[in-house]
């Protein structure tokens, strides 16, 4: 006989037993895990009578402030005569064991609740079926009682605050200070953002520009075998899940170059590679990219590419649907990084061009919802490339012409566009339209791109790097005849 079962276990009863045992065994290992799954799971949650009681248990025990593992627990319910109906104390330290990570406490719960709110659903239905077949029922009154229960059970949930109404909300002081205002970036500096916390990175090009090559380079920063990436520092990770949707066989390879023998546990340990095909596209699948963060205990997800996570990438509204699954794993405090193509009509673009966000292939949804867009163009398997930071979350990088090491997989910044080298470089000091005429390959810069050079200049200021000479007060270009110079600091480092 089974003890723990309060009724048939026939399919028409919703419930996941592994769930309850989860949420259960998390609450006996940290009893703060109590406090995030209480206003999820509500009342009467617990399908087992013996889960409901061990979880009345648990509450009694985090109320007064006392110890939730087994031992306290086999003393309190051995009290309250509830023992053997459990299970006895052998079937709480089952409960202990199921443990699957404290941190998907809160899934696991949602999934209890959601089971739960189905249950009443179904006896509801049951009563109702039953009403309607008595002899001489009145359909009004049947319908009137099934408002009513209907609107008791949106009362009571309301009530609760569990579910999806309460589930992310926070008081506009937590949101403001807490939510990752102040944070560091992933990639880059504070001032010049590559790859901010909390917003997807999108590398897009044609094929055989290298966007493989940059992006293993961030990852392999991101598990700790590198500290910089084109010269800007990358923030290290717990574990990454790599998509290799896209002919994973070629991104072993590319791989392979950055690999060494002391690599080798590093790589088992902190690095996991999904190959081929997602179950289902995330356009369809909206909690899938969650799903699979949370299931490989991973905190970065890179998507190669981008074209192989959806149905199609012309549709606007499976465009927001991606947007969606994207925003629940960045929700749930996973970084992601997606590669992605660029229209093929604007392929053959002349070198040094600077691209536009029209040029992604695709709704421009996904684009809308990255957080950070960068273009690398030139052709493919030339060692020779440019990148364009298209969209920024703080000052822009670039445009830096950058060159491949096919043999390493490494990627160097070329030193000729580096605005303090320029400018260490330039005994006459320069104004900020000489320097944009240099960072734009030639020609006369515009309006956007001398007050871009303007501000490379005021960070090399603000650094110590460079003085500042105001020009000619409302002479012709007003502040573009202020010159700047390299500082003494500046020039006594380099030599």
């Amino acid at each position: 006989m089974d003890i723990h079962a309060s009724a048939p276990e026939g399919p028409t009863q919703p419930f996941n037993v592994e769930a309850e045992r989860a949420v259960l065994g998390a609450c006996m290992h940290h009893s703060d895990v109590i406090d995030a799954v209480r206003p999820v799971l509500g009342d009467d949650a617990f399908y087992r009578p013996a889960h409901e009681t061990v979880w009345r248990a648990l509450l009694a025990q985090h109320r007064e402030g006392r110890p939730t593992d087994p031992i306290v627990l086999t003393e309190l319910l051995q009290e309250q005569g509830d023992l053997q109906r459990v299970g006895g104390p052998a079937y709480l330290h089952q409960l202990a064991d199921a443990l699957y990570g404290t941190g998907n406490a809160e899934y696991h719960a949602e999934i209890i609740r959601k089971k739960a709110d189905l249950r009443r659903l179904l006896a509801s239905a049951v009563r109702t079926v039953q009403r309607a077949q008595e002899p001489g029922a009145d359909p009004d009154e049947i319908r009137s009682d099934i408002e009513a229960t209907v609107r008791a059970e949106r009362e009571r949930a309301l009530a609760s605050g569990q579910g999806r109404l309460s589930r992310f909300a926070v008081d506009g002081w937590c949101f403001v200070k807490e939510t990752g205002a102040d944070t560091e970036p992933l990639w880059g500096t504070r001032d010049k953002t590559v790859w901010a916390s909390g917003e997807s990175l999108m590398i897009v090009g044609a094929p055989g520009v290298g966007k493989t090559t940059l992006a293993h380079q961030v990852v392999f920063a991101r598990l700790g075998l590198q500290e910089t990436v084109l010269e800007m520092p990358v923030a290290p990770s717990r574990r990454v899940l790599y998509l290799a949707m896209d002919r994973p066989k070629q991104i072993a390879k590319a791989m392979d170059r950055r690999v060494f023998p002391t690599d080798e546990k590093i790589l088992r340990d902190r690095l996991v590679v999904w190959q081929g095909p997602l179950p289902a596209s995330l356009d369809k699948e909206p909690d899938l990219l969650a799903d699979l963060a949370t299931a490989h205990r991973a905190d970065t997800i890179v998507i190669d590419s981008l074209k192989d996570a959806v149905s199609t990438m012309v549709d606007d509204s499976l465009a927001v649907a991606f947007h969606n699954a994207r925003n629940r794993a960045l929700r749930n405090g996973v970084e992601i990084m997606e590669l992605h193509h660029q229209r093929k009509a604007t392929a053959d673009a002349p070198r040094g061009q600077r691209p536009s966000l029209d040029q992604v292939y695709g709704s421009t949804w996904y684009v809308s919802g990255a957080g950070s867009v960068l273009f690398v163009t030139g052709k493919a398997g030339d060692p020779a490339v440019t990148l364009h930071h298209l969209k920024t979350p703080t000052g822009e990088i670039g445009p830096l012409d950058v060159t491949h090491d096919h043999v390493r997989g490494t990627t160097t910044v070329d030193p000729s566009k580096d605005p303090a080298v320029l400018l260490r470089n330039a005994p006459n000091g320069l104004s900020a339209r000489d320097l944009a005429a240099v960072l734009i390959g030639g020609g006369d810069p515009d309006r956007a791109d001398v007050e871009k050079a303007r501000r490379h200049l005021a960070r090399l200021v603000d650094s110590g790097l460079a003085t500042k000479a105001d020009g000619i007060a409302g002479g012709a270009g007003g502040g573009q005849q202020t010159r700047y110079y390299a500082s003494a600091r500046h020039l006594t480092a380099v030599g």
